[in-house]
């Protein structure tokens, strides 16, 4: 199986250079574009460095960043 299928578009993956989390958003010149699960900018993943974001992974991450905006909500009151 090739990276692009092991990796589809809208899946998600994490980096493991850092263990940031992202959504797969494609393919540029060998590597693999991820967006951050809150949106952001993207950045490149060398194939050999992506690593699986687990179901549980996936929902942490959501979870933070719930918390946080809700956070941010509360403070800005």
């Amino acid at each position: 199986m090739s990276d692009e299928e092991a990796r589809p578009v809208g899946s998600y993956a994490q980096d493991a250079r850092d263990g940031r989390l992202g959504e797969v958003m494609g393919r540029v010149g060998g590597r693999i574009q991820l967006r951050p699960l809150g949106g952001g900018r993207e950045w490149d993943v060398p194939p050999e460095c992506l690593g699986e974001a687990t179901p549980a992974d996936v929902l942490r991450e959501r979870v933070r960043l719930l918390n946080r905006d809700a956070r941010r909500r509360v403070e800005l009151g």
